[in-house]
């Protein structure tokens, strides 16, 4: 099971990962009690990254603690009461942070460098597939059909600081939009239907990494007369 709340506390930041404190050493020199040396400011600057990040690893493993979390990806109530207590997290670690706008911090980290559109639809692409959210609608096809016509019209690659063409395809997406319904008025809706199709897709890696945790444990052989409880049946609570 180690490996499965390895993964629990990996998913609590969506595209951000927790970085367990011993991903960053601290120079032993900071321990020091007599003749130590003037730190560096970038020792300074990995101390202070280290302590931020072990303060919001404690943070999350105390929510953890006091919330009941069923591994039941099938089961509406427990998707509903795991993105509850993601929610949760992000409001104590991320100081209340939407998980539309964590998704929006995440696209622009991954985007920053991205010179044309094309690279862009498909680094978006890669956010969703890596984050279990499934396209339901085809809009991504619909974006590359759109991005297709904008680049056949100006005859080249869009670049994204081609205003002109940026705004061509800003119109094609808001047809898009149009079609598929989707309205700015909307968002709160839109955004409590990701936190949940994200809370279902990482609760279906829970599953999988506790039963594979659980199948290598039957194996041995001191396990061997033992019948392992249903995945469902864990608490998290009982094991941190």
């Amino acid at each position: 099971m180690a490996r499965a709340l390895s993964r629990s506390a990996r998913q609590l930041y969506g595209s951000q990962s927790v970085l367990r404190p011993q991903q960053h050493a601290v120079p032993i020199r900071f321990y020091a009690k007599e003749a130590a040396p003037k730190a560096l400011k970038g020792d300074e600057m990995l101390k202070g990254i280290f302590l931020e990040v072990k303060k919001k690893f404690e943070t999350a493993v105390g929510v953890l603690r006091k919330e009941k979390i069923t591994i039941d990806p099938e089961d509406p109530v427990a998707v509903e009461q795991y993105a509850k207590v993601m929610k949760t997290v992000r409001e104590n670690v991320q100081h209340g942070r939407s998980v539309l706008r964590v998704s929006k911090d995440t696209i622009k980290q991954r985007t920053a460098e991205v010179q044309d559109a094309r690279s862009y639809l498909l680094a978006l692409k890669d956010i969703r597939l890596k984050r279990g959210i499934t396209d339901e609608l085809g809009a991504e096809a619909m974006m590359m059909d759109a991005l297709e016509k904008v680049e056949k019209e100006i005859k080249k690659p869009l670049m994204r600081n081609d205003k002109k063409g940026m705004t061509l395809l800003t119109e094609e997406f808001n047809k898009i939009n149009q079609k598929l319904g989707i309205r700015k008025e909307n968002l709160p809706k839109y955004e409590e239907e990701l936190e949940k199709k994200i809370a279902k897709a990482q609760l279906e890696e829970l599953k999988k990494d506790a039963f594979e945790a659980m199948e290598t444990q039957k194996k041995r052989e001191e396990f061997n007369d033992e019948e392992m409880p249903e995945v469902k049946s864990l608490d998290i609570r009982n094991m941190l």
